[in-house]
């Protein structure tokens, strides 16, 4: 055996899940979900299809956990991460959430927002639809935490605000507008002065 190769049953079953969570992301993040079929997803991830189909019962599964490592790289990786590295400033660090959007609006590879894509395909009642907005939820989570450590008022409001700013940013970018996360911070520096305590 190798000394990469995985010493487990166990490990070896999460390696494959990986990587056909892997080929999906590279899917369902350029494209619609309902757009890609699994057989794109077997293909890039190299797996069988009965091995995708023991992992992943369904498709809708398989979103599910595209979702979840979305939140992990995107969410916590990229945004609070990126915001925490940007600033030792409380308030610095909402505002580089804007900077932060404004490097990715600016790629040939921007995407915008994969859980906002998938609310609007499935809708709200629908499980992927309940999850994207448990996604969404924790976004404006991570923003109320932030607000919080920033000593703001009604984080969670704050929140609320600061979440119609990314979002409408995000979805202008998304029409062809790279200067949207310049124009949203813009917007942004008085609200915060607005929720000082």
């Amino acid at each position: 055996m190798s000394a990469n190769a995985p010493s487990t049953r166990a490990e070896a079953f999460s390696e494959t899940r990986d990587r056909i969570v892997t080929a999906s992301y590279g899917l369902f993040s350029k494209r619609s979900t309902r757009d890609v079929a699994m057989d794109e997803v077997v293909a890039v991830s190299g797996v069988a299809k009965a091995t995708l189909y023991r992992h992943f019962r369904t498709k809708d599964d398989l979103v599910l956990a595209f979702l979840d490592r979305r939140e992990e790289v995107w969410t916590l990786g990229t945004m609070e991460a990126g915001a925490r590295a940007r600033s030792d400033d409380a308030e610095g660090r909402l505002l580089a959430i804007f900077d932060i959007l404004e490097d990715w609006f600016q790629r040939d590879d921007y995407e915008a927002c994969s859980f906002v894509h998938v609310l609007f395909e499935m809708g709200a009642d629908h499980p992927l639809g309940r999850a994207s907005s448990t996604h969404l939820a924790n976004i404006r989570g991570m923003v109320s935490r932030l607000a919080n450590e920033a000593g703001l008022r009604d984080p969670d409001d704050f929140a609320l605000s600061w979440n119609v700013l990314m979002t409408g940013a995000i979805v202008q970018a998304a029409e062809g507008d790279r200067k949207a996360a310049a124009r949203a911070k813009l917007i942004a520096a008085p609200l915060i002065e607005r929720y000082r305590a």
